[in-house]
């Protein structure tokens, strides 16, 4: 009895240990850190030696109001700062207590690669408020049921220097006034997660001015209660997907009543090892892939890949995605999973904005608008942020039209869209990352 005793009690020790090792409490300030809390002042550095902290580079300071509590003192910057901290894989909800008892302020908030959590987040005078979001975060090593070390994610070179596949969580403060109070972070294991499979059209997009409805998707979703895993990645195709461990590392982590989502064309279609035909082993594999996720309970949903930016001389849209999105439709029959049309949609907001306005929704700049841009951007698959929310904007349209069961996961303070009636775009605010590149991400 007694080996069974102390047993018992090693393991509770074990469990409380590792739960602490994975809530954190920070107060920000230069103040005297509230009971519970770990203080955080401008000199809270990020290392690989520390758990948490600035990330180089970050340039903060601190404000003192004088008055007591978490909220007599806050960290702000000028620029947009990033704040890491050490975390297992999994997902967690992140608490914020934003504002400022003697002023103003305005802050958004993105996590990991640029994904949006919430948009521009304002507080009057004095006030304080306290908003939440829900973040996965992921690591490239496959583990047993029994947490060993197995195998791992081939990952891409590109890959390394992401915010992500990297056991730490970043968040990225922006905008014109962002003060930060207090940050609480704390795993949820409850949450249903929406794992998305996908190429550069669907991927966190690490720098300015590229960017996906992937990582607008989280924004428009009741946090606490579902969380998005992005696992899109560049230039991939089905078959790369497959043989660089992509689907395995997600079925590795997904639970019954998970979500997961296909979106693939753009590369499939292409000449070479990796293409697919559209009515055959596209079909197949698509149909592979759905029969493996139904086998861990999961609930599969299909999105046609967005169109490519091409205008005929009557002002609409080529289809340059060939019979893809009809074997996708084809298949989401077939096999009863809900579809997400976004080939359809995209036709309908490109069109929507016209052959000249619609550069606006991709990256199309001028050179030297961002650094070491020698020459005009002119890409026409991918988008920028503006574009992307949009878009994200049709797959939750999508998702409410047919009343799938994911649209209770949707805020209920989100609005109808159509994207034949887009955002004019000098509606939409996008304060620009820290991180910055005019290189082109893989795929077309």
């Amino acid at each position: 009895m007694k080996k069974q005793f102390y047993i018992a009690v090693a393991f509770l020790l074990s469990a409380l240990s590792y739960a602490q090792t994975n809530s954190y409490k920070f107060d920000f300030g230069t103040g005297k850190a509230q009971k519970g809390y770990i203080k955080i002042t401008p000199d809270t550095k990020y290392t690989t030696q520390a758990d948490y902290g600035f990330v180089s580079g970050s340039k903060v300071e601190a404000v003192d109001r004088g008055t007591a509590g978490l909220t007599g003192n806050y960290i702000t910057g000028k620029g947009p700062f990033y704040f890491s901290v050490k975390v297992p894989e999994g997902n967690y909800d992140v608490k914020l207590i934003l504002g400022d008892v003697k002023g103003a302020s305005a802050t958004s908030i993105r996590a990991e690669c640029r994904r949006l959590m919430l948009p521009q987040v304002t507080t009057k005078q004095g006030e304080i408020i306290e908003k939440t979001f829900t973040v996965h975060v992921k690591d490239s090593l496959l583990r047993d049921a029994n947490g060993a070390v197995v195998s791992k994610v081939r990952i891409k070179p590109r890959e390394k220097n992401y915010l992500h596949w990297d056991n730490v969580l970043t968040i990225e403060f922006n905008d014109s006034l962002p003060k930060i109070c207090a940050i609480e972070i704390i795993p949820n294991k409850m949450a249903t997660t929406i794992f998305l499979a996908g190429d550069s059209t669907v991927v966190d997009q690490p720098e300015d001015p590229y960017a996906s409805w992937g990582q607008m998707f989280p924004s428009f979703l009741v946090p606490s209660k579902v969380a998005v895993a992005n696992y899109a990645e560049s230039g991939e195709t089905l078959k790369a997907f497959e043989n660089e461990k992509r689907f395995e590392k997600i079925f590795s982590l997904a639970k019954a009543g998970d979500y997961l989502f296909i979106e693939f064309t753009h590369n499939d279609q292409k000449p070479g090892p990796n293409h697919l035909d559209a009515f055959t082993t596209y079909k197949e594999t698509v149909k592979k892939w759905i029969a493996e996720a139904r086998n861990r309970k999961m609930i599969p949903v299909l999105v046609t890949s967005t169109n490519r930016r091409k205008f005929d001389a009557d002002g609409h849209i080529e289809n340059t995605l060939l019979d893809y999105p009809e074997a996708l439709r084809q298949t989401a029959k077939e096999e009863n999973v809900a579809l997400i049309d976004l080939a359809a949609m995209s036709k309908i907001f490109y069109e929507a904005l016209g052959e000249k306005e619609s550069v606006k929704a991709f990256v199309h700049y001028p050179a030297n608008t961002y650094p070491n841009q020698a020459k005009a951007l002119e890409d026409n698959t991918h988008f920028n942020p503006y574009g992307a929310y949009e878009l994200a904007n049709c797959v939750v349209s999508s998702i409410r039209r047919q009343n799938l069961p994911l649209a209770k996961f949707i805020r209920k303070d989100v609005i109808d869209y159509n994207p034949a009636n887009p955002t004019p775009v000098d509606k939409f605010y996008w304060p620009q990352s820290g991180f910055v590149s005019s290189v082109k991400p893989d795929g077309n």
